[in-house]
């Protein structure tokens, strides 16, 4: 799978992070997921985005997220 899939560039979306070769912000993708859509709806109001894309940025932050986990009481 290619994790390469997030760009930031000033002049796409004012530098927001988003799907390489799109103008659609990453956090469209969780915030339609916050807001209880499904991944098939976001691919269908995001048609630039392809659902490899999507599983990749959803891998990146499962992969990110023990670096933010606090550790269990002793």
């Amino acid at each position: 799978m290619d994790l390469n899939v997030i760009s930031v560039n000033p002049n796409i979306q004012g530098g927001t992070p988003c799907f390489k070769g799109t103008r659609v912000p990453i956090s469209s993708l969780f915030d339609h997921l916050e807001e209880g859509f499904d991944l098939s709806d976001f691919l269908a109001d995001f048609p630039t985005v392809t659902h490899e894309q999507a599983i990749a940025v959803l891998e990146l932050a499962k992969a990110d997220m023990p670096r933010h986990a606090e550790p269990a009481p002793r």
